[in-house]
């Protein structure tokens, strides 16, 4: 039997539009675990470059990289920052009424 070479999936390579990237990022908010919207945010810094993003907010690389990590609380002013220099805006809307309210 011939071995299959699996590759990781890397969501980074395609999110290659701001109308994909703001999908993507607009599913994590969605989903509201901090670990997951760092994660996409993480993901979309790397579909820009790290070093890019980075230099646009006004941060070091490593300080990207540790407001980034699953465990880390970074500061929203922080978060803005790099969804900004992403090329990225945050809006906010009310959110759905359970039918038992």
């Amino acid at each position: 039997m011939a071995k299959i070479k699996v590759k990781p999936w890397d969501v980074a390579k395609y999110l290659t539009t701001p109308e994909k990237i703001a999908g993507y990022l607009q599913a994590a908010f969605e989903d509201g675990d901090l670990r997951v919207i760092l994660k996409a945010i993480d993901n979309v810094a790397r579909a820009h470059g790290v070093r890019k993003i980075a230099k646009n907010a006004h941060l070091g690389e490593t300080t990207l990289y540790k407001a980034l990590h699953e465990d880390s609380h970074p500061e929203f002013e922080t978060i803005l920052k790099v969804l900004t220099a992403a090329g990225m805006g945050m809006t906010v809307k009310p959110l759905a009424r359970k039918a038992t309210q």
